[in-house]
């Protein structure tokens, strides 16, 4: 059996990229039995059963350190939250719910700000606040070259994707980054027909500088199963130097006084837009009841 890395899945046939290419295989039905699907971003083991053709039969997958449900993919090492400065105007909600449900599943965190060319101001303005996290922050523009050679730095060897609304150039970014050359005669496009405008279907493409990167319809809920409302605060990496010194055990830093956390907003070593996004989102987790975690 040969090991590799499911790079896409459509029809029920699912395309792996192993040492001898990529081989078009059909999963055994043992995986029905078991209720478990395989996805895109599994590391499997396949058998050839057509050697001219390359086709062949998922046997295995291998054990996940990751996965999510909305896109079905698997064992990420990082997610860049992409948005534009403008056009369309930037969701911070959707940013921050993303951001928390990458660490919630123990996945790095970067932010990838694009379009800086139509917007340089306000490029400037939200790297601020997103830099007060720790996050890695990268300035782009598909039409200047901006920031793509710190992509690539961040993205080589590992296996990203990018999530992000619609229209925020995540499609152009990763073409700048494969190249055309590359989407051209690569023979993952040859056999599994990428399509060269709308993404469709979740799919993995191989980076020419080393690493994959995900081209998926986008990151499209906040779901952290399990995640409780007390768990939050451990997600929003800035607190971090300001938890353990409230007064009371168990401080939601909404309402209580002497909380360090609400002392560094005051100071503006927390943003606004972020304290704003954890109250939105410690509400929302405190109405879900504990046997539905």
């Amino acid at each position: 059996m040969l090991d590799g890395i499911i790079v896409k899945g459509i029809g029920g046939f699912y395309y792996i990229k192993t040492e001898l290419g990529i081989v078009e295989a059909k999963a055994r039905g043992k995986f029905r039995s078991r209720s478990l699907t395989p996805i895109v971003g599994d590391k499997v083991k396949v058998s050839i059963v057509d050697e001219a053709e390359l086709k062949g039969s998922l046997d295995e997958i291998l054990p996940r350190k990751n996965s999510f449900i909305r896109p079905p993919v698997a064992n990420l090492d990082q997610i860049i939250i992409t948005f534009a400065a403008k056009d369309p105007e930037p969701n911070l909600r959707l940013v921050d719910k993303l951001s928390v449900t990458a660490l919630a599943a123990d996945v790095s965190c970067a932010v990838c700000i694009n379009k800086t060319d139509i917007a340089p101001k306000e490029a400037q303005q939200l790297a601020e606040i997103y830099r007060q996290t720790g996050f890695a922050v990268i300035l782009s523009s598909s039409e200047t070259g901006e920031g793509k050679e710190e992509l690539k730095e961040l993205l080589k060897d590992k296996v990203t994707a990018f999530a992000g609304n619609s229209g925020v150039g995540k499609s152009s970014i990763l073409n700048s980054l494969i190249g055309d050359e590359q989407m051209e005669t690569g023979t993952i496009s040859d056999k599994i027909k990428r399509g060269k405008h709308t993404t469709r279907h979740v799919e993995l493409l191989e980076l020419p500088f080393g690493g994959y990167a995900f081209d998926t319809p986008g990151f499209s809920s906040f779901e952290v199963e399990g995640l409780r409302a007390a768990d939050l605060e451990n997600y929003f990496p800035e607190f971090s130097p300001y938890l353990g010194g409230c007064r009371f055990a168990g401080c939601a830093h909404i309402n209580e006084p002497d909380c360090p956390v609400k002392d560094a907003l005051s100071e503006r070593k927390i943003s606004q837009s972020r304290y704003e996004s954890y109250i939105e989102l410690y509400d929302t987790l405190k109405q879900v009841k504990e046997w539905m975690k």
